[in-house]
């Protein structure tokens, strides 16, 4: 098993993954708390330093780049300032910004964390969240077709924020042609199109997002999950579910069998991203064809990593690789 395990690793080095979402830049400002404002019961922030990161779809692109794949990220951003500094940030991540798009009618989403002694005190959202235009969608899928004619990609992958970047026509142009050519399909949905991801291979919710997708209270106990799991398939179709429970673990279930994978003991630090992490990891472990325990078990271990670290990180591969030989 180790040695399937570390070949997987490595093929993971020549693979090529589209990810098609919500892009945009996790802000963070980092600073000290010493008093009260006398203007509002709220705190006083004393700025020491500020950073700006790729977020959204765009941290899914660089875990999949830490995982040792080449992502090409396809998104819809603002054509503004935070527009530019969104392709700076790609530049200086080594990412291919060919799938980018740059509309008049959007506004690059900015997401501003307030950070003190080591915790998130506030966030300030700057977004657009309707749907794209069509002249929009139309120009995004222009762009996807011909990366999937020109590049060999091995997996796609639908980031889904909720923030107008994937539509129900693009999602069904996209699902219809990567079937055609047989490139498995991996999503992480959010409410809004929860039903629109029909014949994908991989669906991953979180607990949560299953139970207001379905429209129904769920106990987070496997054989509710597993009854919600089989409406969930009557309705998509799909392959493989993979559903995110949080301090429970995950659970994971395709035609033919079905598991729920406890969650290791960590020293959690922050949430952040992880669904990010897990969805790269899992898409590039169907890529590689492992089975789905291991699947499952692998992604489990890459959330739960990258949980210890303070804001939104990317994955470390021989971190997840010794981990995974040592658990699996």
């Amino acid at each position: 098993m180790n040695k399937k395990i570390k070949n997987a690793f490595e093929s993971f080095n020549h693979m090529t993954v589209l990810i098609i979402g919500d892009a945009m830049i996790d802000a963070y400002v980092y600073g000290t708390v010493n008093r009260m404002s006398p203007e509002a019961p709220v705190p006083v922030v004393d700025v020491e330093k500020r950073e700006y990161r790729l977020g959204g779809a765009a941290n899914v692109a660089r875990n999949i780049k830490s995982m040792g794949a080449k992502p090409i990220l396809c998104s819809v951003i603002g054509n503004d300032s935070p527009g530019e500094q969104f392709n700076d940030l790609m530049v200086n991540d080594g990412l291919d910004n060919a799938g980018i798009v740059q509309s008049l009618h959007r506004v690059t989403t900015v997401k501003t964390r307030i950070i003190s002694g080591g915790r998130q005190i506030a966030r300030v959202d700057e977004e657009i969240i309707e749907p794209l235009l069509k002249a929009d969608e139309d120009t995004l899928f222009s762009r996807i077709k011909n990366l999937i004619e020109t590049e060999n990609i091995s997996a796609i992958i639908f980031e889904d924020y909720d923030k107008g970047s994937i539509t129900s026509g693009l999602i069904q142009r996209v699902v219809k042609l990567g079937n055609k050519i047989k490139i498995p399909i991996a999503v992480d949905p959010k409410r809004e199109r929860f039903l629109d991801y029909k014949n994908v291979t991989l669906f991953k919710p979180n607990f949560k997002e299953l139970g207001d997708g379905l429209g129904i209270k769920i106990p987070k106990e496997h054989n509710a999950i597993l009854e919600a799991d089989v409406q969930l398939r009557s309705k998509l179709n799909h392959e493989i579910s993979l559903i995110t429970l949080s301090e429970k673990g995950v659970f994971i279930s395709d035609r033919k069998s079905n598991k729920t994978f406890p969650a290791h003991i960590r020293n959690i630090s922050d949430v952040s991203g992880a669904g990010d992490t897990v969805i790269a990891v899992a898409t590039l472990c169907l890529a590689a064809k492992l089975n789905t325990s291991i699947l499952a078990q692998v992604s489990n271990l890459a959330g739960g990593l990258v949980c210890e670290n303070t804001g939104v990180v990317s994955i470390d591969k021989q971190n997840l690789l010794d981990e995974t030989l040592s658990i699996i």
